[in-house]
């Protein structure tokens, strides 16, 4: 009797190829959803780009003792409220209400599968994320931002730490809140970022107790850094790059410890 022909040396390689169809499969009508539906093309670009061009525009904001322009104040900001508004609140909004109506339970079961599913969210989101930074980056170019682009390389080592622990929160909210209660959390949560985060307002005009609070939020840790770096080019402290990515490991992991589909 012949002998059976021998399994491929690589084993578990057959199994990744349509793993990884499926994953960007998932990730495209998840990115195309996103971008046809009004609500979350605001979220995401619209109320960013609105605020760059209104505080860039008008003389309203204390900027002097931070930049020399209000733009290039503003510019890393909205960058960093932006990658907020994707990975967090639009994320957690999304997949709340999918969970609430059942979706994520019955694509959980399909050949998709749970590992696909989440990564395939995670990659339409970083999707999005690019997008956003195309088009934010460019309107501040066009308005005199001049980033330094020596610091390139630390700013999206930065902006993909911060997506973590953005998409790390957002998942966290979704998989433990109900639907409803997930839409004023994210949609609260959002808020107090953009208000303590240093993104429209410099941390220094902030009381000091509240100060101490935002150097640990992990928006005021992704802004001073991309600032730090391709923006104004403060000093950016260590304890920015430890906050951001405590917030990086910790936030994912809570999300997969206590994440429930159903």
């Amino acid at each position: 009797m012949a002998e059976p022909m021998a399994e491929p040396a690589t084993g578990a390689a057959p199994g990744a190829a349509p793993f990884v169809r499926r994953l960007l499969a998932q990730a495209r009508v998840e990115g195309l959803a996103t971008l046809r539906n009004g609500e979350s093309v605001l979220l995401t670009l619209g109320i960013p780009v609105m605020l760059l061009l209104f505080f860039a525009n008008v003389d309203v904001l204390p900027t002097e003792s931070v930049a020399d322009e209000a733009i290039d104040f503003l510019a890393p900001g909205v960058l960093t409220l932006a990658l907020l508004s994707t990975s967090m609140t639009g994320l957690a909004i999304a997949t709340g209400f999918e969970r609430k109506y059942g979706v994520l339970k019955r694509l959980g079961v399909t050949p998709l599968g749970r590992p696909a599913l989440l990564a395939g969210k995670t990659a339409a989101v970083v999707g999005v994320v690019v997008l956003q930074v195309l088009v934010i980056s460019a309107l501040s170019l066009a308005m005199g931002w001049r980033p330094d682009p020596g610091g390139v390389g630390l700013a999206l080592l930065a902006a993909v730490l911060g997506v973590a622990a953005f998409a790390g929160l957002g998942f966290l909210m979704a998989g433990t809140l109900e639907a409803e209660i997930t839409l004023a959390a994210a949609n609260g949560l959002w808020l107090v970022f953009l208000l303590l985060g240093g993104i429209v307002v410099p941390l220094a005009e902030l009381p000091d107790a509240l100060e101490t609070v935002a150097r640990l939020l992990p928006v005021t840790a992704l802004g001073e850094i991309i600032g730090g770096t391709v923006g104004d080019g403060a000093d950016v402290r260590a304890l920015a790059w430890v906050v951001l990515v405590v917030w990086a490991v910790v936030a994912p992991v809570a999300a997969a410890r206590w994440f429930r589909w159903e």
